[in-house]
């Protein structure tokens, strides 16, 4: 009986197993199939997604006006190759920069004629430093309708948008919505606590190129909204300015906030960036401490210069690094 049910039960698996194998055979080929499958088809979407990421990437960094940090001696390697005099004379002042200023890196920003207005708006942004105090206490959206009308300055609608010049009576309206521009991104970024996001930010902002425009054309026109006010006041013998305004309404091209416009802040963003009396007046306007390394007058008293050279102690600082007063690059300390 023992042999007879183990026997019978042996026959019932085999037939069993006969039935099921063939079944069990038929999974595993299509599991092994849904596995290949999904092992291509996880492979050719890796692949994709990586190479729109690079493009992404590359499209970025080329539209981005203030690129990525790079070593700041590996940078000077690379830009001042050579045994010229020059060449010498400059990778000692980055040695300097790099030995006993502390710093590691820097961010090279796009070479135009915005360059300084873009290297100062960047740092100010990505710190999360805000309006200036005079701005909080007045909407600078009312400015160019101020100027206009208040103070009877109809020429400014000879005002020109870097190189887009002589826009007539549209001036008065494009000043309006840039002043809007600024102060809507402004405050937006500089309400952002974390440092990440706000980065982030600043890079988007930074990588177009309308937009930026319109951020600097901003604060060409509060430049010279500043030295109307300086000049009312020196007419009207009213309250003490401050002596940058007498330096530069000296000069014999801009003896007044007209020829001012005409002849310095119509060309910035066109054929001329700002020149070191109107890096002073953007020093003092937007309240920072600019900090300046030119690099050609290494081993000079103007190696290290302050815009202005009189600030608050409140005011926040940063830097700038330039090779010839014309372009300049962002050091990271």
């Amino acid at each position: 009986e023992v042999w007879s049910w183990t026997t019978v039960t042996k026959q019932s698996l085999c037939l069993v197993w006969q039935k099921v194998r063939g079944q069990l055979m038929l999974s595993m080929s299509f599991l092994v199939a849904v596995f290949w499958y999904c092992r291509r088809l996880y492979s050719f979407l890796a692949q994709l997604v990586k190479r729109w990421s690079n493009y992404l990437q590359r499209k970025l960094i080329r539209n981005l006006s203030v690129l990525t940090e790079v070593d700041l001696l590996g940078y000077s390697a690379r830009e001042w190759k050579g045994d010229t005099k020059q060449a010498k004379h400059m990778r000692e002042a980055y040695e300097e920069l790099f030995w006993n200023c502390h710093i590691r890196y820097l961010r090279q920003v796009r070479r135009d004629n915005y360059c300084v207005l873009r290297a100062v708006l960047f740092q100010i942004f990505s710190q999360g430093i805000p309006f200036p105090s005079w701005m909080k206490e007045r909407d600078i959206l009312k400015l160019p309708e101020k100027l206009l009308y208040s103070q009877g300055c109809n020429w400014i609608q000879q005002y020109s948008f870097g190189a887009e010049r002589y826009t007539g009576p549209n001036a008065f309206g494009k000043l309006r919505k840039y002043m809007e521009t600024l102060k809507t991104n402004w405050a937006e970024i500089s309400a952002t606590k974390d440092h990440e996001e706000r980065g982030n930010m600043c890079n988007t902002l930074f990588s177009d190129e309308s937009k930026e425009h319109k951020l600097y054309e901003a604060i060409k026109f509060i430049m010279l909204y500043e030295v109307v006010e300086a000049y009312e006041q020196i007419k009207n013998r009213e309250e003490p300015i401050h002596n940058l305004f007498s330096l530069l309404l000296a000069r014999d091209s801009s003896s007044d906030p007209l020829s001012f416009m005409m002849n310095h802040l119509n060309s910035i963003g066109d054929s001329i960036c700002l020149d070191q009396v109107e890096l002073f007046l953007l020093g003092y306007l937007l309240e920072v401490k600019i900090r300046v390394y030119r690099l050609h007058r290494f081993n000079t008293e103007e190696f290290q210069v302050n815009y202005p050279d009189e600030y608050r102690r409140e005011w926040n600082e940063i830097s700038l690094l330039t090779e010839d007063d014309r372009y300049y690059h962002i050091p990271l300390f």
